[in-house]
């Protein structure tokens, strides 16, 4: 068997529509965004959990996509985006030209490797305890490189400089027993 991962973007924020990288910053979702959330919890009816990023906008995702029913949403730190640090909030054009420093931390921050290792070891703990179970999992872009990474191989160089691109949720296995390689 396997964990069958649903993975969404929180819904867009006031701060993605003004242009502002928000980091660890909590943030929270614009009129659009909030009907975006509802209409994500309406794709997803038949799952087991949901588990989400602590920060602000993703909690506010899971709780407008997820209040109607009884499935259980867990909050974990380790599904945040990258801790921009001093760049925490600021214009996306600023941060832009230094997303390609995978390895090398933000002043202040986190690099996307230490992103990439903390989604690993929720992937380790959620292939060990939810084995045979459809979830939702709700973060931010840096957590999906993560995945494209860690279970596809893609290379992190070839996501950090690529548009983004949204789309209703990109579907993932964890093989039983995944462990990082």
């Amino acid at each position: 068997m396997a964990v069958s991962l649903v993975y969404e973007t929180h819904a867009k924020t006031e701060d993605n529509e003004a242009g502002i990288a928000t980091g660890w910053l909590p943030g929270r979702l614009s009129a659009f965004g909030r009907d975006a959330a509802r209409a994500l919890g309406g794709r997803h009816r038949a799952v087991d959990a949901v588990f989400t990023s602590d920060l602000g906008r993703a909690v506010e995702t899971a709780t407008l996509a997820f209040t109607d029913r009884p499935v259980p949403v867990y909050f974990d730190s380790r599904l945040r985006e990258c801790d921009y640090g001093h760049l925490n909030g600021a214009p996306v054009a600023e941060l832009d030209p230094r997303r390609a420093r995978i390895d090398e931390p933000f002043p202040g921050g986190q690099s996307y490797r230490q992103v990439v290792g903390a989604t690993a070891a929720f992937l380790q703990d959620l292939a060990a305890r939810w084995d045979g179970r459809r979830v939702v999992v709700i973060a931010h872009s840096a957590n999906r490189w993560a995945l494209q990474h860690l279970l596809s191989g893609v290379p992190l160089e070839e996501m950090v400089d690529a548009p983004f691109a949204w789309r209703p949720g990109w579907e993932y296995t964890v093989p039983t027993g995944w462990t990082a390689r």
